[in-house]
């Protein structure tokens, strides 16, 4: 059974970005033009669509109807967040599976990364269809239970939370390599990881883990020290501390509430770290696809037939 290691791949996230700095600015140059364009769309966003996404948000739970119509209002927003991040995905997958096609930062959208965002549409799908199950099952359980007495029904149902959450995270990782294989295999790949990760769920929950760990770590010494920094300059030029918070989180949503020294530079902060952060999620499940699988021959331009 072919094996990995589970820190060499949640840091092959840092090292891409270390070895491809050109790349690396790319796509914080992309990432600041997203944020850019972002602050442009949330300032002329109809308020249909602004309460449509805070529906989404909201905790509440929305009829089929409510469900529907918010998704057709936001539908344009939601459609172009996830082009953005499979266009930032795709690009750490081919700095992995297809180095030498360097055009452009190695950001693209085509057809590798439409199939990456019909997969994610596939698997939102899958998502919410096992979330509906696992609390089914959680539900007749904890009823069974019921009639052991209150006492057990509640130990049941205490003992059932966990349970059910390890569940969902048991399959989200056997399938986590889906989107990886979709890209290298160039076609839509959708049960292929439940087979490539046997016997390797616990080597890739800890690389994911570890990735995580590490760019949180990150984004807080990154946030805690622009705070600080921020609340310096505020302070020296008379200013209060609560003033950082309107800063960094304008009340007003018009363009001009945006044009601020402090707002710019935290997104230019930003773009670099969400540019960061996206090769290190990424790159841990290319590295164990790569480990587990190889890597497909898929030649960029066609060979001349022999002879």
């Amino acid at each position: 059974m072919a094996r990995f290691s589970a820190s060499e791949a949640a840091l092959e996230g840092f090292r891409l970005t270390r070895e491809n700095p050109k790349a690396f600015g790319a796509w914080v140059g992309a990432t600041l033009f997203v944020n850019v364009l972002s602050v442009v769309i949330d300032a002329f966003m109809p308020a249909s669509v602004r309460q449509g996404l805070a529906s989404i948000s909201a905790n509440e739970v929305l009829t089929a109807p409510q469900l529907l119509n918010t998704l057709l209002v936001t539908a344009p927003v939601l459609l172009l967040g996830l082009a953005v991040l499979t266009v930032m995905a795709a690009a750490v997958y081919r700095v992995i599976f297809r180095h030498e096609d360097t055009r452009f930062g190695y950001l693209r959208l085509g057809s590798d990364e439409l199939r990456l965002m019909g997969l994610t549409i596939i698997y939102i799908g899958l998502f919410i269809g096992l979330v509906v199950v696992v609390g089914m099952i959680s539900g007749i359980i904890v009823a069974v239970a019921g009639f052991g007495g209150s006492i057990v029904r509640g130990f049941v149902a205490a003992l059932s939370v966990p349970i059910s959450f390890a569940a969902i995270v048991y399959v989200l990782v056997r399938l986590s390599l889906a989107p990886v294989a979709t890209f290298a295999e160039r076609r839509l790949a959708v049960f292929e990881s439940w087979h490539l990760t046997r016997g390797n769920f616990w080597t890739l929950f800890g690389a994911y883990a570890l990735a995580l760990a590490c760019i949180v770590l990150i984004g807080i010494l990154t946030l805690v020290i622009f705070t600080a920094c921020a609340g310096v300059v505020v302070l020296l030029n008379g200013g209060a501390l609560s003033d950082v918070g309107n800063i960094l989180n304008p009340k007003d949503t018009s363009l001009r509430s945006y044009l601020s020294v402090g707002l710019i530079t935290y997104m230019i902060i930003g773009s670099v770290f969400s540019a960061l952060y996206n090769a290190v999620i990424a790159a841990p499940a290319a590295v164990a696809y790569q480990k587990l699988h190889g890597t497909p021959q898929h030649p960029l331009t066609p060979q001349p037939a022999a002879g």
